[in-house]
């Protein structure tokens, strides 16, 4: 793969997260009906953590290293508390107690969260182009979600989902930072910490599980829709940095408003179509960026999966057998060049302007 290519499964792997993660919240109300928000909320991750760690141990026939180094635990622990504790629970007390469409509208808080403290804390870089493409494709996806009566009733319910999208672009930002790791184990890690501690607490104050198809189905939406789509929301970070990754993943109404008029039937207003053009404009300013000035790497060591590439001119320290892509701890010496990039995980340099 050239350095100047775009990173098309960077693309493909963001808006796959989001048609995930965008099926998973009416469903999730659904199966919510008579059931503990808590519990809910940490049956979700058990099915994401359990289902991952299982495909992991299977897929790699048996448990390999995630890659992790010690400095990046104190990063995944903060995303296991802001998006695998704080954020599903929030939003689950937040669904019981606001309509569906008023939830749904909200929910885009997420991706501006996301951006505004990958912009202001973290200093992720950042161009007019980048953010006129975020901005047609938060609008689309708005005009997709507003519904037809607002209520603010139940403020409580609302302030608790606001709270969950804080803590979810908050879990972005934090996930970033280690996502040359292995996705499969941060997003097993994640499921099975995050899911047990609200489970068992959830437990603990007198909630009862459900009935066990409802169990078994809420278990299976959380491997799918909180497990696989973090798996490749992860790998998207990895490629593409938080902001348009945060920027793809916001178009889960847009699929999945198409996708029901697929397979439903159901009738595209003039309203879809207008968001459908702002939110093609938005991603087609995105994947056509163009940024390219000189920029200096400096001494690195890491794991992830990679190719010999030109940021990859590596000699292997045991016998390699030539295939690509290959997983191990890699060093990355200092030097300084010019070619189009991303914000991936190699270009984390700061700019000037």
């Amino acid at each position: 793969m050239s350095i100047t290519a775009a990173p098309s499964a960077g693309i493909t792997a963001a808006l796959a997260a989001a048609l995930l993660f965008g099926a998973t919240t009416p469903i999730a109300k659904l199966f919510l009906a008579g059931s503990n928000p808590l519990l809910m909320a940490g049956m979700l991750y058990v099915g994401s953590g359990v289902g991952l760690f299982l495909m992991r141990v299977v897929r790699d026939r048996g448990w390999r290293p995630s890659g992790l180094a010690h400095a990046d635990w104190p990063w995944l622990a903060g995303a296991i508390v802001a998006g695998g504790m704080l954020a599903p629970a929030l939003l689950m007390f937040g669904l019981s107690r606001s309509d569906a469409a008023t939830a749904s509208l909200l929910l885009n808080l997420e991706t501006i969260f996301t951006a505004a403290l990958a912009w202001w804390v973290f200093r992720e870089a950042t161009n007019r182009r980048v953010v006129w493409g975020f901005l047609a494709i938060l609008v689309g996806a708005t005009l997709l979600a507003w519904p037809a009566r607002i209520d603010l009733g139940r403020s409580l319910g609302l302030l608790c989902i606001v709270g969950a999208c804080l803590c979810w672009g908050l879990d972005n930002n934090l996930t970033r930072k280690i996502s040359a790791a292995d996705p499969r184990a941060i997003a097993s890690f994640k499921g099975l910490v995050a899911g047990s501690t609200n489970t068992i607490l959830a437990l603990s104050l007198g909630a009862t599980f459900p009935p066990l198809p409802r169990v078994a189905g809420t278990l299976a939406l959380g491997f799918l829709g909180y497990g696989v789509s973090l798996v490749l929301f992860i790998v998207a970070l990895r490629q593409l940095g938080t902001v348009r990754t945060g920027a793809y993943f916001s178009t889960a109404p847009f699929i999945g408003t198409a996708l029901a008029a697929a397979v439903y039937g159901q009738p595209l207003t003039a309203t879809f179509y207008l968001a459908a053009l702002l939110i093609v404009f938005g991603v087609w300013l995105h994947v056509t960026e163009h940024h390219d000035h000189e920029h200096l790497h400096e001494s690195l060591t890491h794991t992830h999966s990679h190719r010999h590439d030109a940021h990859h001119q590596h000699q292997h320290d045991e016998q390699w057998s030539g295939n690509e892509p290959h997983t191990h701890e890699h060093h990355h010496v200092p030097v300084r060049h010019s070619h189009a990039h991303f914000p991936d995980i190699h270009h984390e340099h700061q700019h000037r302007e």
